[in-house]
This record gives structure tokens, C-alpha cells and sequence, in this order.
């Protein structure tokens, strides 16, 4: 499923930068590259040439390809460096590279979603998955595999 989420993530981003990142629910990193990418074309695009007072939608098309083949080609080398930096990064999120916080948690974690759980549930309250309770073996156990390590 990781997989699947990766890949939703990666096409949307190409799509728009910022929709891979909300739709892994990081608001802020969609918010930052969405914003990154209308500024990249407010700034390099002749966006008052594309403005147009209506016409037919041919008619439209083809004045927009036309001022989108005069842009200069450093300036279609940025906006596309800005996708593809929200693509890679919305992929390697979704992948759950670099780990999160949570990941340096000292409790316990849930085994699907990763947070940190309470002790004293039998599930987690972020995902809802039942969990299974910690005995003394397990607990036991997972010491001396830690140390191990």
C-alpha cells in the first residue's frame, strides 16, 4: 500500500506541486511548494500576456502556446526544477524517508502507522489498530535484541 501512496503522490505533484505533499497530509509542505510554484510562475511567465478578454477556447490555446514557446528556457528549466523537487520529495515522504519524530519515540509505537501509542490501550488512537498486549517475554525479548544490536 506504501507503494500505491508513493506513486498517487508522485502524479499529483507533477500534476501540481503541493498536491502529492496534501495528500500524505503535509500541509505544510504543500502549502510551501504550491506557493513556490505560483511564484515561479508569476515570476518567469509572461502572465499578463496570457490573460486574455475571451475568445473562442482554440483561440485561447493557441495564444497560450505561443507565449509558452517565447519563455525563455532557463526560466522553463526553474518551474521545472521546482516540480521535480516536490515530486522526489512527495515520493521519498511517502515512503517515509527521512523518518519522522516519532521514530526516536522511547515508548511504545504502533506496528502500522508508526506514532506512539498509550501503554494502557489495546489500540492505537491514531489509526485505530487493535494491538496486542505486551507481556513480560515479549518485553524480555525485545531487550535482548536491542542489545544485540
Amino acid at each position: 500500500m506504501t507503494w500505491l501512496r508513493a506513486v498517487a503522490a508522485g502524479v499529483l505533484s507533477l500534476l501540481l506541486p503541493g498536491a502529492g505533499h496534501a495528500l500524505l497530509r503535509d500541509w505544510l509542505r504543500a502549502l510551501l511548494f504550491a506557493g513556490l510554484y505560483f511564484v515561479a510562475i508569476w515570476f518567469f511567465y509572461p502572465v499578463q500576456d496570457l490573460a486574455t478578454d475571451g475568445g473562442s477556447l482554440s483561440e485561447m490555446m493557441s495564444e497560450s502556446m505561443d507565449v509558452a514557446a517565447n519563455v525563455d528556457p532557463m526560466a522553463q528549466m526553474t518551474i521545472m526544477l521546482v516540480v521535480a523537487i516536490a515530486t522526489f520529495d512527495a515520493i521519498l515522504r511517502a515512503f517515509g524517508f527521512p523518518p519522522t519524530a516519532n521514530a526516536s519515540s522511547d515508548g511504545p509505537t504502533c506496528p502500522e502507522c508508526g506514532k506512539e501509542v498509550d501503554a494502557d490501550l489495546e489500540f492505537c488512537h491514531w489509526c485505530t489498530t487493535r494491538l496486542e498486549p505486551m507481556t513480560a517475554e515479549t518485553d524480555e525479548a525485545e531487550a535482548e535484541e536491542t542489545a544485540r544490536s
